[in-house]
């Protein structure tokens, strides 16, 4: 089963989350064949000053 794991900042609501989820479930079905749903995607939000950019801190 393929996992696809997306790490992002905190934001979307639950609605784009949903979309999200939708969107990249079927766009990697779509280009390696895979049935749909076989694919697992997870969405992990990770607070702003746990990122860096270029050595600095986002949040």
């Amino acid at each position: 089963m393929p996992l696809i794991q997306i790490s992002q900042t905190p934001g979307l609501s639950a609605e784009q989350k949903r979309a999200t989820i939708d969107s990249v479930t079927k766009a990697y079905a779509e280009a390696t064949g895979k049935d749909p749903k076989s694919v697992w995607v997870t969405i992990t939000e990770v607070p702003r000053e746990h990122w860096g950019v270029g050595g600095t801190p986002l949040g």
